[in-house]
Protein backbone atom coordinates (compact mmCIF):
# COMPACT_ATOMS: atom_id res chain seq x y z
CA UNK A 1 0.00 0.00 0.00
CA UNK A 2 1.39 3.37 -1.18
CA UNK A 3 0.92 6.14 1.33
CA UNK A 4 2.86 8.58 -0.46
CA UNK A 5 0.37 11.13 0.46
CA UNK A 6 1.58 14.01 2.17
CA UNK A 7 4.32 11.70 3.67
CA UNK A 8 7.37 13.66 5.10
CA UNK A 9 10.10 11.78 3.25
CA UNK A 10 9.05 12.20 0.23
CA UNK A 11 8.19 15.57 0.12
CA UNK A 12 10.60 18.74 -0.01
CA UNK A 13 9.79 22.10 -0.35
CA UNK A 14 8.26 24.30 -3.35
CA UNK A 15 8.35 20.88 -5.59
CA UNK A 16 5.43 18.76 -6.85
CA UNK A 17 4.49 15.03 -7.41
CA UNK A 18 2.78 12.57 -8.84
CA UNK A 19 1.11 10.41 -6.64
CA UNK A 20 -0.93 7.19 -6.82
CA UNK A 21 -2.74 5.79 -4.07
CA UNK A 22 -6.10 3.56 -2.90
CA UNK A 23 -7.75 6.26 -1.91
CA UNK A 24 -7.56 8.33 -5.06
CA UNK A 25 -9.56 8.21 -8.45
CA UNK A 26 -6.43 8.86 -10.74
CA UNK A 27 -2.80 9.37 -10.60
CA UNK A 28 -2.62 12.76 -8.37
CA UNK A 29 -0.06 16.14 -8.34
CA UNK A 30 0.19 17.76 -5.48
CA UNK A 31 2.18 20.59 -5.58
CA UNK A 32 4.39 21.53 -2.19
CA UNK A 33 5.40 25.13 -1.02
CA UNK A 34 6.83 27.30 2.00
CA UNK A 35 3.38 28.45 2.81
CA UNK A 36 0.55 27.43 4.98
CA UNK A 37 1.13 24.72 7.18
CA UNK A 38 3.59 22.85 8.44
CA UNK A 39 3.93 18.80 9.25
CA UNK A 40 6.75 17.07 11.02
CA UNK A 41 9.10 19.65 9.22
CA UNK A 42 7.66 19.52 5.56
CA UNK A 43 5.35 23.25 4.45
CA UNK A 44 2.58 22.04 2.26
CA UNK A 45 0.07 24.28 0.23
CA UNK A 46 -3.41 22.86 -0.51
CA UNK A 47 -3.23 22.54 -3.83
CA UNK A 48 -4.24 19.61 -5.88
CA UNK A 49 -4.94 18.22 -9.25
CA UNK A 50 -5.50 15.13 -11.02
CA UNK A 51 -4.37 13.63 -14.25
CA UNK A 52 -5.92 11.63 -16.22
CA UNK A 53 -7.20 10.58 -20.14
CA UNK A 54 -9.99 13.40 -20.22
CA UNK A 55 -7.40 16.60 -18.86
CA UNK A 56 -6.89 17.74 -15.45
CA UNK A 57 -9.70 18.58 -12.74
CA UNK A 58 -9.55 19.68 -9.01
CA UNK A 59 -9.56 16.74 -6.17
CA UNK A 60 -12.50 16.49 -4.15
CA UNK A 61 -12.94 15.61 -0.73
CA UNK A 62 -14.27 12.18 -1.93
CA UNK A 63 -11.22 11.68 -3.96
CA UNK A 64 -9.60 11.51 -0.75
CA UNK A 65 -11.60 10.24 2.20
CA UNK A 66 -15.21 8.56 2.54
CA UNK A 67 -18.13 9.79 3.12
CA UNK A 68 -17.29 9.48 6.61
CA UNK A 69 -16.54 13.09 8.49
CA UNK A 70 -13.37 13.55 11.34
CA UNK A 71 -13.61 16.21 13.46
CA UNK A 72 -11.38 17.44 15.75
CA UNK A 73 -12.10 18.56 19.44
CA UNK A 74 -15.50 16.99 19.29
CA UNK A 75 -16.27 19.60 15.75
CA UNK A 76 -17.17 17.52 12.94
CA UNK A 77 -14.97 18.67 10.11
CA UNK A 78 -13.31 21.44 11.92
CA UNK A 79 -10.71 22.67 9.42
CA UNK A 80 -8.18 25.61 10.39
CA UNK A 81 -5.78 25.75 7.90
CA UNK A 82 -6.25 25.49 3.87
CA UNK A 83 -4.71 22.05 4.16
CA UNK A 84 -7.13 20.47 5.77
CA UNK A 85 -9.91 21.79 3.74
CA UNK A 86 -9.14 18.65 1.40
CA UNK A 87 -8.31 15.75 4.04
CA UNK A 88 -10.45 16.18 7.10
CA UNK A 89 -8.95 15.61 10.86
CA UNK A 90 -10.01 12.45 12.73
CA UNK A 91 -12.00 13.32 15.63
CA UNK A 92 -10.56 13.90 19.07
CA UNK A 93 -9.97 15.40 22.17
CA UNK A 94 -7.77 17.62 24.17
CA UNK A 95 -6.46 16.14 27.37
CA UNK A 96 -5.84 17.71 30.66
CA UNK A 97 -1.52 18.29 29.29
CA UNK A 98 -2.19 19.74 26.06
CA UNK A 99 -2.33 16.58 24.38
CA UNK A 100 -4.75 14.96 22.06
CA UNK A 101 -6.38 11.30 22.74
CA UNK A 102 -8.50 10.35 19.86
CA UNK A 103 -11.73 8.90 19.70
CA UNK A 104 -11.26 5.39 18.64
CA UNK A 105 -15.08 4.84 18.09
CA UNK A 106 -14.97 7.28 15.12
CA UNK A 107 -11.86 5.71 13.48
CA UNK A 108 -12.45 4.78 9.64
CA UNK A 109 -11.94 1.19 8.77
CA UNK A 110 -10.57 1.64 5.34
CA UNK A 111 -6.42 1.74 6.10
CA UNK A 112 -6.05 4.18 2.94
CA UNK A 113 -8.84 6.56 4.26
CA UNK A 114 -7.28 6.55 7.94
CA UNK A 115 -3.52 7.05 6.57
CA UNK A 116 -4.64 10.28 4.65
CA UNK A 117 -6.75 11.21 7.59
CA UNK A 118 -3.72 10.58 10.17
CA UNK A 119 -1.45 12.43 8.23
CA UNK A 120 -3.39 15.38 7.83
CA UNK A 121 -4.59 15.28 12.11
CA UNK A 122 -1.02 15.27 12.57
CA UNK A 123 -0.30 18.47 10.58
CA UNK A 124 -3.39 20.13 12.45
CA UNK A 125 -2.61 18.70 15.74
CA UNK A 126 1.26 20.26 15.03
CA UNK A 127 -0.08 23.62 14.33
CA UNK A 128 -2.64 24.09 17.05
CA UNK A 129 0.78 23.14 19.30
CA UNK A 130 -0.20 19.94 20.52
CA UNK A 131 1.97 17.98 22.45
CA UNK A 132 1.48 13.89 22.82
CA UNK A 133 -0.85 11.72 20.73
CA UNK A 134 -2.31 9.21 22.19
CA UNK A 135 -4.19 6.74 19.36
CA UNK A 136 -6.30 3.75 20.89
CA UNK A 137 -6.57 0.69 18.18
CA UNK A 138 -9.80 -1.54 18.76
CA UNK A 139 -8.79 -5.11 17.58
CA UNK A 140 -11.36 -5.01 15.35
CA UNK A 141 -8.97 -2.38 13.72
CA UNK A 142 -5.60 -3.80 14.09
CA UNK A 143 -4.95 -3.27 10.31
CA UNK A 144 -4.76 0.24 10.96
CA UNK A 145 -1.44 -0.30 13.14
CA UNK A 146 1.16 -0.78 10.12
CA UNK A 147 -0.17 2.57 8.92
CA UNK A 148 -0.06 4.05 12.93
CA UNK A 149 3.66 3.03 12.67
CA UNK A 150 4.54 4.32 9.40
CA UNK A 151 3.35 7.89 10.37
CA UNK A 152 5.85 7.25 13.53
CA UNK A 153 3.67 6.15 16.21
CA UNK A 154 5.24 3.52 18.77
CA UNK A 155 3.49 1.06 21.07
CA UNK A 156 2.57 1.82 24.52
CA UNK A 157 0.74 -0.73 25.89
CA UNK A 158 -1.75 -3.57 24.85
CA UNK A 159 -4.60 -5.17 26.72
CA UNK A 160 -7.14 -8.23 25.09
CA UNK A 161 -9.20 -6.05 23.10
CA UNK A 162 -6.89 -2.71 22.33
CA UNK A 163 -3.22 -1.12 21.57
CA UNK A 164 -2.53 2.08 22.61
CA UNK A 165 0.27 3.76 20.58
CA UNK A 166 1.51 7.20 21.54
CA UNK A 167 3.52 10.41 19.29
CA UNK A 168 5.39 13.09 20.62
CA UNK A 169 4.91 16.20 18.62
CA UNK A 170 7.31 18.24 20.05
CA UNK A 171 11.61 18.12 19.11
CA UNK A 172 13.59 16.17 22.11
CA UNK A 173 12.45 13.44 24.69
CA UNK A 174 9.07 12.11 24.86
CA UNK A 175 7.34 13.06 27.99
CA UNK A 176 4.75 10.90 28.02
CA UNK A 177 4.05 8.51 30.48
CA UNK A 178 5.09 5.12 30.13
CA UNK A 179 2.96 1.91 30.67
CA UNK A 180 2.12 0.99 34.56
CA UNK A 181 5.41 -0.29 36.10
CA UNK A 182 4.19 -2.52 38.79
CA UNK A 183 1.73 -5.65 39.80
CA UNK A 184 0.04 -5.40 42.90
CA UNK A 185 -0.64 -8.92 44.71
CA UNK A 186 -2.12 -9.73 48.21
CA UNK A 187 -1.69 -12.99 50.26
CA UNK A 188 -4.13 -13.23 53.20
CA UNK A 189 -3.66 -14.63 57.08
CA UNK A 190 -7.06 -15.95 57.51
CA UNK A 191 -6.93 -16.34 61.52
CA UNK A 192 -9.71 -17.62 63.66
CA UNK A 193 -11.04 -17.49 67.32
CA UNK A 194 -8.71 -20.86 67.76
CA UNK A 195 -5.37 -19.73 66.23
CA UNK A 196 -6.21 -21.55 63.30
CA UNK A 197 -4.63 -19.94 60.03
CA UNK A 198 -6.38 -21.03 56.81
CA UNK A 199 -4.15 -22.42 54.31
CA UNK A 200 -4.26 -23.70 50.63
CA UNK A 201 -2.64 -26.33 48.38
CA UNK A 202 -2.44 -24.90 45.19
CA UNK A 203 -3.00 -27.16 41.49
CA UNK A 204 -0.29 -25.37 39.59
CA UNK A 205 2.91 -24.67 40.29
CA UNK A 206 6.71 -25.51 39.64
CA UNK A 207 7.75 -28.94 41.19
CA UNK A 208 9.61 -27.46 43.86
CA UNK A 209 6.56 -26.25 46.06
CA UNK A 210 4.20 -28.51 44.90
CA UNK A 211 2.31 -29.61 48.17
CA UNK A 212 3.41 -27.19 49.90
CA UNK A 213 0.85 -25.19 52.39
CA UNK A 214 0.39 -21.18 52.12
CA UNK A 215 -1.65 -18.76 52.49
CA UNK A 216 -4.04 -17.44 49.77
CA UNK A 217 -2.65 -15.16 47.67
CA UNK A 218 -3.82 -13.37 43.94
CA UNK A 219 -3.26 -10.49 42.10
CA UNK A 220 -5.22 -7.10 42.82
CA UNK A 221 -7.91 -6.88 39.02
CA UNK A 222 -7.88 -2.99 37.72
CA UNK A 223 -9.31 -0.24 40.10
CA UNK A 224 -9.67 -2.61 42.76
CA UNK A 225 -8.90 -1.74 46.60
CA UNK A 226 -6.30 -3.87 48.13
CA UNK A 227 -8.31 -4.57 50.97
CA UNK A 228 -11.22 -6.00 48.50
CA UNK A 229 -8.96 -8.10 46.34
CA UNK A 230 -7.36 -9.86 49.44
CA UNK A 231 -11.29 -10.87 50.60
CA UNK A 232 -12.35 -11.79 47.20
CA UNK A 233 -9.16 -14.30 46.37
CA UNK A 234 -9.88 -15.92 49.98
CA UNK A 235 -13.73 -15.99 48.64
CA UNK A 236 -12.76 -17.93 45.47
CA UNK A 237 -9.77 -20.15 46.65
CA UNK A 238 -11.57 -21.14 49.56
CA UNK A 239 -15.25 -20.67 49.55
CA UNK A 240 -14.26 -18.47 53.12
CA UNK A 241 -16.09 -15.19 54.00
CA UNK A 242 -14.03 -12.78 55.71
CA UNK A 243 -13.87 -9.42 56.92
CA UNK A 244 -10.37 -7.26 56.03
CA UNK A 245 -8.95 -6.23 59.65
CA UNK A 246 -5.41 -4.43 58.60
CA UNK A 247 -2.14 -4.55 56.30
CA UNK A 248 0.41 -6.17 58.54
CA UNK A 249 3.89 -6.11 55.72
CA UNK A 250 4.37 -5.61 52.06
CA UNK A 251 7.39 -6.54 50.24
CA UNK A 252 8.85 -4.93 46.54
CA UNK A 253 10.40 -6.79 44.34
CA UNK A 254 11.82 -6.01 40.88
CA UNK A 255 11.47 -7.77 37.66
CA UNK A 256 9.07 -10.41 38.85
CA UNK A 257 7.43 -10.85 35.06
CA UNK A 258 7.56 -9.24 31.67
CA UNK A 259 9.76 -6.71 33.59
CA UNK A 260 7.63 -5.46 35.82
CA UNK A 261 8.11 -4.84 39.38
CA UNK A 262 5.53 -6.17 41.89
CA UNK A 263 4.22 -5.06 45.16
CA UNK A 264 2.75 -7.72 47.72
CA UNK A 265 0.88 -6.81 50.58
CA UNK A 266 0.28 -9.22 53.51
CA UNK A 267 -2.98 -8.45 55.16
CA UNK A 268 -5.05 -10.12 58.06
CA UNK A 269 -8.63 -11.42 57.72
CA UNK A 270 -11.24 -12.55 59.77
CA UNK A 271 -13.51 -14.97 58.88
CA UNK A 272 -17.33 -14.83 58.90
CA UNK A 273 -17.83 -18.39 57.75
CA UNK A 274 -16.11 -22.19 58.14
CA UNK A 275 -17.18 -24.08 55.49
CA UNK A 276 -14.55 -24.79 52.86
CA UNK A 277 -15.11 -24.91 49.03
CA UNK A 278 -11.93 -25.27 47.00
CA UNK A 279 -12.17 -23.54 43.69
CA UNK A 280 -11.49 -26.82 41.41
CA UNK A 281 -9.23 -25.03 38.50
CA UNK A 282 -6.78 -23.25 41.03
CA UNK A 283 -7.05 -25.16 44.18
CA UNK A 284 -5.78 -28.84 45.24
CA UNK A 285 -6.62 -28.60 48.88
CA UNK A 286 -7.99 -26.24 51.83
CA UNK A 287 -7.75 -26.66 54.93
Amino acid sequence: MELTLFGSKSLSSGSEMMLSSPFLNSRQIMKVSPQSCSCRGIVLRASYSSTSPTGTSAVSQQDLLDSNSYGINGTKGSNSSPFLKNVRVLEAFDDEYDGIVVNPATLPSNPSVFAAALLSSMCHWKIKGKKGVWLKLPLERSDLVPVAVQEGFEYHHAERSYVMMTYWIPDGPSLLPSNASHHVGVGSFVINDKDEVLVVQEKHSTPSLFGLWKIPTGFIHESEEIYTGAVREVKEETGVDTEFVEVVAFRHAQNVSFEKSDLFFVCILRPLSTEIMVDDLEIQAAK
